[in-house]
């Protein structure tokens, strides 16, 4: 060990360090020329490609425009998926029977209208028109089904609603 310190405190060490360093540093400034260089020869590359513009800007511009792309992209399904949501509680499904509720009226006036989602909820509207009055009743619909009791054509226009296609 002592030879090594003795080594390290000398004068000799010190001019070989720093004549690495000199080497080190020529070392450095050649490659900062060198890499001063490819980047000049890469930026007239790119121009050359690009038709006299700059294809790297062109390339970063393209992809912000589609970053933005996406994003809207994912704005509108945010948006439809929203509607879908919203669409699946909108009357889709309409039953109609029309009929006469007395003898003494002509034509079929009265009415029984069912009214459904996409999940068979709703309410059935009756209409019932004599020549003195008109009167409309409903009955609200869950899942398909109502707990009040329907009259024939209530039921007809419930079935017609529940058979219908999306």
């Amino acid at each position: 060990m002592g030879i090594i310190s003795d080594f390290i405190k000398s004068e000799v060490f010190l001019y070989i360090v720093a004549v690495v360093n000199i080497v080190l540093l020529i070392l450095y400034i050649c490659n900062l020329m060198k890499l001063k260089k490819m980047n000049k020869n890469y930026k007239k590359f790119m121009k050359k490609i690009g038709n006299g513009n700059n294809i790297d800007e062109m390339l970063r511009e393209y992809i912000n425009k589609v970053e933005d792309v996406n994003e809207k992209n994912n704005e509108i399904i945010r948006y439809c998926n929203k509607l879908d949501n919203k669409i699946s509680v909108c009357i889709k499904r309409i039953g109609m029977v029309r009929y006469s509720a007395f003898r003494d009226t002509g034509s079929d006036l009265s009415f029984a209208l069912a009214l459904l989602n996409d999940n068979n909820d709703g309410v059935i509207l009756n209409g019932i028109y004599s020549r003195e009055m008109s009167n409309i009743y409903a009955k609200q619909v869950k899942e398909g089904k109502t707990n009040s009791k329907l009259s024939e054509e209530e039921r007809q226009a419930l079935e017609i609603a529940l058979n219908k296609e999306n």
